[in-house]
């Protein structure tokens, strides 16, 4: 038996797959992993990811869930000890924490007593260490 981890499901996938990786027939692959075949291509909820012709997704009636994760560029992890396989989340789907903020304006006085105010380095990379002796 093989298993997937993909969006927050674990799904058991049947047997027979018509290759290596992570098939799921094309019939159960929303109920096994979110993702919809639809005119407009694989679709996730409202997202819809358009699929280019003949780039081996979709196969005998199953469809490569590893396909797709290297479209997507998702992370793929594989045990093969469990035959589990693990597809995460693309980095730029990740990534809105990582984007930049703005921090309130503060004025602090550094080790040589002068005083720096955030407002004064706008426009600038900052790059801000904070320590505690707690």
């Amino acid at each position: 038996m093989t298993t997937v981890l993909i969006n927050g499901r674990a799904a058991a996938l049947p047997t027979g797959a018509p290759g290596e990786g992570p098939w799921a027939p094309v019939g159960q692959l929303l109920q096994l992993t979110g993702w919809e075949l639809k005119p407009e291509g694989a679709c996730l909820g409202d997202l819809c990811v358009p699929l280019p012709a003949g780039d081996g997704f979709v196969r005998d009636g199953w469809f490569s869930l590893a396909a797709l994760a290297e479209y997507l560029s998702q992370p793929v992890a594989h045990d093969p000890e469990t035959q589990t396989w693990c597809i995460g989340e693309a980095v730029r789907d990740r990534t809105s924490a990582l984007d930049p903020a703005e921090a309130p304006d503060f004025r602090l006085t550094d080790y040589l007593g002068m005083e720096h105010q955030l407002t004064d380095y706008r426009g600038r990379k900052v790059f801000l260490v904070s320590w505690a002796s707690w």
